[in-house]
């Protein structure tokens, strides 16, 4: 993981430069091209560390190419360039919000692709860190939050890497910023029935659906058979 907590503010020429390189990762994304899509949201972040769209995708880019303990730190990555960029608003809130404005075109534009070539679950993840966007340009004045997405992502890749606890905890966390993640709620489920915790397991998965989340029937099946040996 980069260190974020130092650097400023990119210029606008260095700036458009980690942008193409965001787009170019895009279109790789798009296509499947995992690897090389790696390598250039990579690019993008030397060039400016805080485009978190970047961070983000990069992370993305691991989860498919089933590189876990990498995907973890380029969620954290996306995380502290969020922090730092929430505390250079303190001083700068004019330029931060211009970037964090640039940013949300390109998610939106991100948005647009992924559904018009048939990606609709990275679509629907597009969606929810477009919405955590716009959550940090609300709460500038406001406590730092993590945002639930990246959060939620986090947990998914600590979990896919052997590490339920990292995971069960960043999970929680991300339901403490967006108590609506009906994913969130969903994956606890699963943790709670693997480590026997029944009732919390059901609790969570009534939320998930509660939040428009469609739990896997089979799970669902799982849980109550697990339930009614318990009893």
């Amino acid at each position: 993981m980069s260190d974020v907590s130092a650097q400023r503010l990119a210029d606008a020429p260095t700036r458009r430069e980690a942008i193409e390189l965001y787009r170019t990762g895009r279109e790789l994304m798009s296509a499947e091209k995992f690897d090389r899509a790696a390598e250039a949201f990579t690019k993008s972040i030397e060039k400016d560390g805080l485009l978190t769209v970047s961070h983000y995708s990069l992370g993305q880019a691991y989860m498919n190419l089933q590189r876990f303990a990498s995907a973890i730190k380029a969620y954290q990555g996306c995380i502290e360039a969020v922090r730092a960029l929430h505390t250079l608003a303190q001083s700068s809130q004019f330029e931060v919000e211009k970037q964090r404005d640039s940013e949300m075109r390109e998610m939106r534009e991100t948005i647009a692709i992924l559904q018009h070539n048939g990606h609709p679950l990275q679509a629907t993840q597009a969606e929810q860190h477009l919405h955590d966007l716009e959550n940090q340009r609300s709460s500038v004045n406001g406590v730092f939050r993590p945002p639930a997405e990246v959060l939620l992502s986090l947990g998914s890749a600590y979990f896919r890497n052997g590490d339920r606890d990292e995971a069960e905890a960043e999970w929680k966390a991300a339901i403490d910023v967006n108590p609506k993640l009906g994913e969130a709620h969903n994956n606890l489920a699963v943790v709670y029935m693997q480590t026997g915790r029944l009732d919390a397991a059901q609790k969570e998965i009534t939320l998930a659906e509660k939040n428009g989340f469609r739990v896997n029937p089979q799970f669902k099946e799982d849980l109550k058979k697990k339930t009614t040996i318990s009893r």
